[in-house]
């Protein structure tokens, strides 16, 4: 039942997940195309369009409605001076960075479009950004997956081992039972 929800409706949760957060959506999407549920190219192209255009929105939403949203939710105004300062120190890598930044995913794109950052500069950048987290995220989630198949190989081998042992145990013991009842029986 799962399966056939991920097969279904796996890339528009990815879609919707990358649209706004992201990296726990897209670290499950990640693990899903490892178990061959989705496919990962795929997984990364969706979640990159996705980011770039929830990105985008953000930035719009700042660069329209910035003075008020700052009024409206003032622990993103504490953000502001550390997001300008990013800016002014990086600014290009800044807008491609804050996507990596925890806490600043949603906060950062309205921030940087309240900066003054012009929409063409920041497009490039965020789709610079999005197609370099896209893939990045979704391979973690892939390797995670690759570790827990090599984890559960080896707990595999343990457990034959445990079996094996179990079972040499078992035959030691009935064969010393076996002898024990023979050298009972036997005349003395």
């Amino acid at each position: 039942m799962l399966e056939q929800w991920i097969h279904d409706w796996g890339y528009a949760a990815v879609a919707l997940g990358a649209f706004a957060e992201g990296e726990t959506v897209l670290l499950a999407a990640g693990y899903a195309a490892h178990r061959g549920l989705l496919d990962w190219g795929m997984v990364a192209l969706v979640a990159a369009v996705a980011a770039t255009l929830g990105d985008q929105c953000f930035y719009w939403i700042g660069r329209v409605w910035g003075v008020r949203v700052l009024a409206r939710f003032p622990r993103l105004a504490v953000q502001f001076p550390r997001v300008q300062g990013l800016l002014q120190r990086y600014p290009h890598w800044a807008i491609v960075g804050v996507r990596f930044l925890y806490g600043l995913r949603i906060a950062g794109p309205i921030i940087i479009g309240m900066a003054g950052v012009t929409p063409s500069r920041f497009a490039f950048f965020n789709a610079v950004g999005a197609l370099i987290w896209a893939p990045l995220f979704a391979g973690l989630g892939w390797m995670f997956g690759q570790a827990l198949s090599v984890l559960s190989g080896q707990v595999q081998r343990v457990e034959m081992g445990l079996l094996l042992l179990l079972a040499l145990v078992i035959v030691v013991w009935r064969l010393a039972a076996h002898r024990r009842r023979r050298r009972e029986q036997a005349p003395h």
